[in-house]
């Protein structure tokens, strides 16, 4: 298997072909026809003596020696990408790019409208927001199908970059004439009032919680879901109140209908952070793009 032997642009496509999952979707990334595609493949296969990718539904999976020889060639051929790309500045005006974000649902109606506002003068720009299972974020980011995610703070290897973007307090949202919507809310009024808490997970507490816990008192749950605005639609229509972040209990309270009260306690509040796989964060397009996200935070 000697380096002479192999066409360096066969390393471009296989990495195209591991990061799309697809020959279809590599073609496309790479502006080549699916057949071309197939042939450099092909010539993969020959020269490792492995299939290097099995196809299972509609995904092309990498077998052990792929992922093995990606691990190994990845950080060489970003090197190389990365030489390039500081000759050539990104113009977001004139230049096409498609971004990959990775957001839960509350995020993207934090997140979104700004960020869109201000790509308005950018009409060849596009954003993919998708909500990514957090155990799969660092191999999204490092695949290269992500280009940045924004979610709380998580434990993360020192390959996957992240920096605070903002910090978000704890709110209580009720309906306008709730029985508890005054100026100061108690904690005897907030532990007798049913609440909604939103969550992923079935069972467990959410982060107030574990504040309460801590004083000594619990609050009585009456529904849990698993989305912000289902729980808002229960708490306009309902005496359900709900323990929420304070930037989007704002968005919601510009309806009217909605009274946003204090905590009767100092509950944790929820740091957003902004991560990305440091293999790309030299790329100029990237680079522009994080700085937008920054900026509208």
């Amino acid at each position: 298997m000697a380096l002479n032997r192999l066409d360096l642009n066969l390393l471009h496509v296989f990495d195209t072909i591991y990061r799309e999952g697809s020959l279809t979707r590599a073609a496309k990334a790479l502006h080549l026809t699916q057949p071309a595609v197939s042939h450099s493949l092909s010539r993969l296969r020959d020269h490792f003596n492995d299939p290097l990718f099995t196809r299972q539904g509609n995904q092309m999976v990498p077998t052990p020696l792929a992922r093995r020889f990606l691990e190994s060639m990845r950080p060489g051929l970003t090197q190389i990408q990365n030489s390039v790309n500081q000759f050539h500045a990104f113009d977001p005006a004139t230049q096409r790019k498609t971004y990959s974000l990775g957001l839960r649902d509350i995020l993207e109606s934090t997140f979104l409208p700004a960020l869109m506002k201000r790509l308005t003068e950018y009409p060849e720009l596009e954003v993919v927001s998708q909500r990514i299972a957090r155990r799969e974020m660092e191999t999204q980011l490092a695949a290269g199908k992500l280009d940045f995610a924004v979610d709380v703070l998580l434990p993360v290897s020192n390959q996957t970059a992240h920096e605070l973007l903002r910090r978000d307090r704890l709110v209580v949202l009720a309906r306008k004439g709730h029985p508890i919507a005054r100026d100061t809310l108690t904690m005897e009024d907030y532990l007798n009032a049913r609440h909604v808490l939103v969550s992923s997970r079935t069972e467990g507490p959410g982060i107030e919680d574990f504040e309460l816990s801590r004083l000594g008192v619990r609050r009585n749950i009456r529904l849990r879901c698993q989305h912000y605005f289902a729980a808002c639609r229960v708490v306009e229509e309902t005496d359900l109140v709900l323990t929420m972040p304070e930037t989007y209990a704002r968005i919601i309270a510009g309806r009217d209908g909605f009274v946003i009260m204090t905590p009767p306690a100092d509950l944790p509040g929820l740091d957003v952070h902004l991560y990305w796989h440091k293999a790309y964060e030299k790329e100029p397009a990237l680079t522009w793009f994080r700085e937008q996200l920054k900026r509208i935070a």
